[in-house]
């Protein structure tokens, strides 16, 4: 038996096939790239389900072709998939129709209000438009809405990774960790909810429609001939239970207990603390599971986050990115040059990064801004100020998340896209009066889910160990004392009442203007 692990990562960017060794090592890596949606409409977002598949395919093809070791030196696979994508499959296992990516916007409005008794109880907390939000947001609910025909034929509804679990091992499971969505699952109790739970009747399905639940590191079937003839792994090898890509990113990081937040600054920004104890950082709103059984991620999100990062690096940045082709060097290193150039605070340049509306903190009134200009301010000032925006939300998230949790945060692991810029991991280090680490790969989803594989194999005992041979820092930020001084100051003094400040604006333009929709 070998002790290589295969974990598969299907972002909303690209795929990746890794092949990590027991330590931690990441012994080949093949990127496939791929679209992330087509819009047939404005606000949709959908992707044929056989696209991710056969990206995936691709990936593992290459991955034999070009890794320095063996099939046979693989113990076995996890995957680990972008969160929220839904598909709708028939009785034979094949998609009803596209898959309605995380990132879509179409929402419900008209949904019946939740009456009874759980109206009464959400109306005396004062809960009842967040439950509304939560029945317009739901997939669900549009599907059974506006293609009946499509949600009566539906055999199972399945998270992206459920369905390219059934590809893989021939049957309807996925992974415990892998349930973060708009579905009738009771967080707290990491299965699906009693029948007499509220969520039934916000999102009304037959529960038949969901797959069985296996926790992580525990396997979910063995690779089917069909699936090994596609993708080249070998037939028979087990499919290890690992979580959704944010849980797997948080074990990947080594934030295995509360006192090391995970950020990630990826499409969407996040603050992540690992807890035993159910603890929701904002009433209503859920922790998520987390990618060690029964566990949960304590999270705040910044929905549009480093997208607004891609974002003014497409609209204002093509200067840099043509000095990086001619100079044979990463943009990324271009772009830390254009944030040094700037002195910490932006020269009171203030950005709140509240670009996509939020359910309750913020509220789905907020809108973003930004405030301060002056005559000296240039793109690098927005630039700088973008990352200090963004580094205030999450600190913002990690107190609150802090206070309810009762711990104090030592220290805080960052991944995803930001994480390569030291301009970005420095600025994270300063705001959060925090020493900021950078793991030792930029893989850490696909190493979370290869840590879940590692247990399940046995080839370590526990999740300790694991992440302790597993996952380690390759370089740490610490606070600069006369920067942090500037950044305490604006954010007490100013980021934090920017919010306050500005809502009733917010909501008279929403009023004005209808967006965001109520």
């Amino acid at each position: 038996m070998g002790d290589h692990i295969l974990a598969i990562d299907v972002g909303t960017q690209s795929v990746r096939a890794l092949l990590f060794d027991p330590q931690g090592h990441l012994v080949h890596k093949v990127r496939v790239p791929i679209e992330p949606y087509v819009s047939p409409q404005p606000g949709w977002a959908e992707q044929d389900p056989d696209y991710f598949w056969q990206n995936l395919c691709a990936a593992c093809r290459r991955l034999w072709q070009e890794a320095p070791v063996p099939k046979d030196a693989v113990a076995g696979v996890a995957l680990t998939t972008q969160r929220a994508t839904m598909i709708n499959v028939g009785r034979d296992g094949r998609p009803l129709r596209p898959a309605i990516v995380w990132l879509d916007a179409r929402r419900t409005e008209g949904q019946k209000p939740i009456g009874g008794l759980w109206g009464l109880a959400f109306r005396l907390v004062g809960l009842t438009d967040t439950v509304a939000y939560l029945q317009a947001e739901a997939e669900a609910n549009w599907l059974r809405t506006y293609q009946p025909e499509i949600w009566r034929n539906t055999h199972k509804y399945l998270f992206l990774s459920g369905y390219l679990t059934y590809r893989l091992v021939g049957r309807f499971v996925d992974s415990v960790g892998c349930q973060v969505g708009y579905i009738p699952f009771d967080y707290k109790r990491l299965t699906w909810a009693r029948k007499w739970d509220w969520k039934w009747r916000v999102v009304p399905m037959d529960e038949r429609m969901l797959p069985d639940l296996i926790p992580p590191a525990q396997e979910l079937g063995r690779i089917t001939p069909q699936a090994a003839e596609a993708t080249g792994i070998p037939v028979g090898l087990p499919l290890i239970a690992a979580a959704a890509d944010k849980a797997c990113e948080v074990l990947g990081a080594g934030a295995l207990e509360p006192e090391v937040a995970c950020l990630s600054y990826g499409t969407t920004a996040t603050v992540n603390t690992t807890s035993r104890r159910y603890v929701e950082v904002i009433p209503l709103i859920p922790p998520y599971p987390s990618a060690v059984p029964g566990a949960y991620n304590l999270e705040v999100q910044i929905y549009r986050g480093y997208w607004m990062v891609s974002w003014f690096r497409r609209e204002f940045g093509l200067r840099e990115e043509q000095m990086a082709r001619e100079r044979g060097c990463a943009p990324e290193d271009l772009f830390d040059e254009l944030v040094e150039a700037v002195p910490p605070g932006s020269m009171g340049l203030m950005l709140q990064p509240y670009w996509s509306p939020g359910l309750r903190r913020p509220g789905p009134e907020a809108k973003g801004a930004i405030i301060g200009f002056g005559d000296v301010h240039t793109r690098a000032h927005i630039y700088r100020a973008i990352l200090e925006g963004l580094a205030y939300a999450l600190r913002e998230g990690l107190e609150w998340t802090q206070r309810r949790l009762g711990v104090r945060t030592r220290e805080i692991r960052v991944s995803g896209g930001g994480s390569q810029s030291d301009a970005a991991m420095q600025i994270t280090a300063d705001i959060f009066n925090l020493p900021a680490s950078r793991p030792h790969i930029y893989e850490t989803a696909g190493l979370g889910a290869a840590i879940d594989a590692a247990v399940g194999l046995r080839l370590h005992p526990d999740f300790g160990t694991a992440v302790a041979e597993m996952t380690r820092v390759s370089q740490t930020f610490y606070p600069r004392p006369e920067t942090q001084e500037i950044y305490q100051a604006l954010y007490e003094r100013v980021y934090r009442r920017m919010y306050r400040q500005l809502r009733p604006l917010y909501e008279e333009i929403r009023r004005i203007t209808g967006y965001p929709p109520r």
